[in-house]
């Protein structure tokens, strides 16, 4: 299968009155098909099965540059999975990607992409860390939401904290920038590491919760008890 097959299977599926609700939605100017999400699931598994890394690396760029919104969510969803034999290639397109992010949805399967390729090699973090920085909101924005595997963990190892700790401080650096998705990373962070890890989060939110905006701190606090939240300084509560 070519890359260009692989486009045109998609193309075939196009659902114009859909893919203008889709474009409405968005709101990011791009080709819109209209194709749902299981369909693009369906041809991703079948892919998967059929292809080598390789052609998977090739057919992933191509529907990538395409810039159509179903072709760069395949292309994610392509390259999205736990274990890969010598995955530098796949990880060096996923890093290609993320310059271009422009809209959350992309965005976020790409990150699904990027953290199981960072959580299996987690000196990639340092190559992450500079995406903090980054001129680009949604560059900023994914350095959180691909390292969200390090808030899963109940039980981490001493190397893991010391990563959690280290993109903590990351997300320390966030509370300032008033960006809404950034913010809302911050947040969705927290609240995904208060699952397994409540006692960091209410040092992080005793800290810097003051200078994040509301809605943040009330995510972030969202599945703590009030028996915990009753720690917080009453300027840090949501």
């Amino acid at each position: 299968m070519t890359p260009h097959d692989a486009l045109n299977q998609v193309i075939a599926l196009r659902e114009p009155v859909k893919a203008a609700k889709m474009a409405a939605y968005h709101k990011v100017e791009r080709l819109y098909l209209g194709v749902s999400n299981p369909q693009l699931d369906l041809f991703s598994k079948s892919w998967r099965k059929n292809t080598s890394i390789s052609q998977r690396i090739e057919i992933s760029r191509f529907l990538w540059d395409c810039n159509i919104h179903e072709a760069r969510i395949l292309a994610t969803k392509l390259l999205t999975q736990a274990r890969v034999k010598s995955d530098e290639d796949v990880w060096a397109e996923i890093c290609r990607w993320v310059p271009t992010f422009d809209a959350w949805a992309i965005a976020d399967h790409a990150c699904s992409a990027a953290s199981r390729r960072l959580y299996l090699n987690d000196t990639r973090l340092k190559e992450v860390e500079s995406w903090t920085t980054h001129e680009n909101m949604w560059v900023r924005r994914a350095a959180l939401v691909a390292t969200l595997p390090w808030t899963k963990s109940n039980h981490p190892k001493k190397n893991e904290l010391e990563q959690r700790d280290q993109i903590l401080n990351w997300a320390a650096g966030y509370t300032t920038d008033h960006e809404w998705f950034i913010q809302k990373s911050v947040g969705w962070w927290l609240r995904s590491l208060s699952k397994h890890d409540p006692e960091r989060v209410l040092a992080f939110l005793r800290e810097h919760g003051g200078k994040m905006k509301s809605f943040s701190r009330k995510d972030a606090t969202r599945n703590l008890s009030t028996t915990l939240t009753k720690k917080l300084p009453a300027s840090n509560k949501s």
